[in-house]
């Protein structure tokens, strides 16, 4: 088991980079910049026409930005919202006048937390590496994303009364974002009803990303006015271009504490607190880049090998673009055999507040064409995350080899539709 360690550790140390000199964050920027202009959505023009080239900027910026804020919003949240593992693994004890005895039988949950403590003196160790591929947000597939960009109201007397404010630019980004995080943990029973733990994640983040921008026209028809290139006399309507990068890094350094409150033969309650640090890099999704706080109570029964757990509590989180959230975990975990444990669960978070992710406001016209655009294709809606987990442990010898999967079963937040996935080692020590 020390040598799986070694062995992780080194390996995470030396996840390969494909970085260029930016971050990710700036790479998703680069999505909505086309030709040799450095900002967003701005025209290369020459000749008569050059005076056009900034009247997207303002739009761009705003709606660039908001889009930036929630992706970023959204990954963090994601990201500060994995679960590492159960601070308990395998069969527990506590002793009885010197003598062993067994607080519960089966290897116990994955994520999720069962009231049983460790032991005094037990130690637990092990690592999980858990891959995230993203592939929808609030319901809507990173390969399909809709953006509407307007042009500045000139007069400023109602966007259209200039025939060429009619002009838009639609942007459609299809992104790619995959996430690995692998985790080293440790949770050492101080007492017989007190342990804390320690996990420290390694986050590879991957992002290749494409887009098309088209300047359409409310009307139909272009103005002609606004084109991408440098030649008037032949403008190009459309455009495309495309990111790639990857980072890796320490991510967000969990500290956790369980204390047993009751311990009954069949029943027992544990209150648990968990500290994420802020040591990931938010600029390139390895961390959240605030400190987050999540308090649990932990009802847990035994009866037989059969073992069913609630988890309620709250999570705090620091910054502007993460919501609290209220916790909320049912399920079970069941010795099948003398060797192999399964673990059922549904977990829940129900955010607070009203969302700090915005999104690009409706475009309002008016002149000889009156209406509105979609700015987006993006729904508003509350991100509230009900995940399915359900994975097993298989006892080699006193390690445990895990294995899971969690499937959202809402539209809430960024998603992994395809499921995340995790792998890993248990070992405790006695």
């Amino acid at each position: 088991m020390r040598r799986a360690l070694s062995s992780f550790v080194a390996v995470a140390l030396l996840i390969p980079r494909l970085s260029s000199a930016q971050t990710l964050r700036e790479d998703i920027q680069n999505l909505f910049k086309f030709g040799s202009c450095a900002q967003p959505l701005c025209l290369s023009l020459t000749g008569p026409t050059n005076l056009h080239q900034n009247h997207f900027l303002g739009s761009a910026v705003a709606a660039n930005g908001d889009l930036i804020a929630f992706l970023y919003g959204a990954v963090g949240q994601t990201l500060g919202s994995i679960p590492i593992s159960a601070t308990t693994s395998g069969a527990t004890f506590r002793f009885v006048n010197g003598a062993p005895v067994a607080t519960a039988t089966s290897a116990g949950p994955i994520f999720s937390e069962r009231a049983q403590t460790l032991g005094r003196g037990a130690l637990l160790v092990g690592f999980n590496t858990t891959r995230i591929g993203f592939d929808h947000l609030r319901g809507t597939s990173l390969k399909g994303l809709s953006f509407n960009f307007s042009h500045q109201d000139v007069a400023q007397k109602g966007l259209g009364d200039l025939g060429f404010e009619y002009d838009y630019i639609n942007v459609r980004p299809s992104l790619s974002l995959t996430l690995q995080s692998t985790a080293v943990f440790a949770t050492y029973g101080v007492t017989d009803r007190f342990d804390v733990g320690v996990a420290v994640p390694v986050v590879y983040a991957s992002l290749k990303g494409s887009s098309t921008a088209a300047i359409q026209n409310v009307t139909g028809t272009v103005s002609g006015q606004h084109y991408f290139g440098t030649n008037p006399a032949s403008p190009q309507y459309t455009a495309s271009t495309s990111v790639s990068g990857s980072q890796a890094g320490i991510g967000d350094i969990a500290v956790r504490a369980k204390a047993s409150v009751v311990e009954g033969q069949n029943v027992g309650f544990s209150v648990l607190g968990d500290v994420r640090l802020p040591t990931g890099d938010n600029a390139n999704f390895t961390g959240t880049g605030e400190l987050a706080i999540r308090a649990l109570g932990i009802l847990s029964g035994r009866f037989g090998n059969f073992s069913p757990h609630l988890n309620g509590g709250y999570a705090f989180r620091g910054g502007t673009s993460q919501q609290d959230a209220a916790l909320l975990t049912a399920g079970f975990d069941q010795l099948v055999g003398s060797k192999t444990t399964i673990a059922i669960d549904m977990m829940s978070e129900i955010v607070s507040g009203t969302s700090p992710l915005t999104l690009p406001e409706q475009i309002t016209f008016a002149g000889a064409h009156p209406g509105t655009l979609a700015a987006t294709n993006i729904p508003e809606r509350t991100d509230n995350i009900v995940n399915l987990s359900g994975g097993a442990k298989f006892n080699l010898s006193g390690t445990m080899l895990v294995v899971n999967g969690i499937f959202p079963l809402s539209n809430g937040g960024l998603q992994a539709r395809s499921g995340i996935y995790t792998l890993g080692l248990e070992h405790t020590f006695r």
